[in-house]
């Protein structure tokens, strides 16, 4: 059997990087305070909470609201562990580590101040082709995108061809 630490290391250096990520925009640039940082004509540092979920679904500006967020992110992030553990090829691992990551990420975000930290503001004049994300969401989305591309395109290629008898 082969050796299943590789998405959970993937989602380790996610997550540190995440934090990381979120850390330096919090504390050293005090983002929260300026609301704002232009970096490049097309890319601004700029300071959301985020109280839902991906594109501002499940918006949770409750207590209980938060709590039942990070009880869902939390069981579908264990759903992904044990894929990860079951997992025989390294990039559907890498993959998955990917999304592991972020997602725990997120859900520490949410546990300690009860939003989502999101900075990465990408944008081409008015034209904005993301929301506002984070190091975790670019993650999961590079992830998803992964396993999407390897079940329709790839998948058939890594499985053994049966090889066929004439009679």
């Amino acid at each position: 059997m082969r050796d299943r630490s590789f998405g959970f290391t993937i989602a380790l250096i996610v997550f540190a990087l995440d934090q990381l990520a979120k850390w330096f925009v919090t504390y050293p640039l005090h983002l929260q305070e300026v609301a704002q940082i232009t970096l490049l004509p097309i890319f601004n540092f700029t300071w959301t909470e985020n109280n839902g979920i991906s594109l501002g679904l499940f918006n949770a500006t409750t207590e209980v609201g938060r709590w039942m967020l990070v009880a869902m992110t939390s069981a579908i992030a264990i759903g992904v562990a044990f894929w990860i553990g079951r997992e025989k090829h390294r990039w559907d691992q890498a993959a998955l580590g990917m999304i592991l990551g972020g997602a725990l990420g997120n859900i520490l975000d949410r546990v300690r101040h009860g939003y989502v930290v999101d900075f990465a503001d990408l944008h081409f004049g008015a034209f904005r082709p993301f929301l506002v994300f984070n190091v975790g969401d670019a993650a999961i989305s590079i992830g998803v995108v992964i396993l999407l591309v390897r079940a329709f395109l790839m998948r058939e290629r890594d499985e053994p061809k049966e090889s066929v008898e004439n009679a």
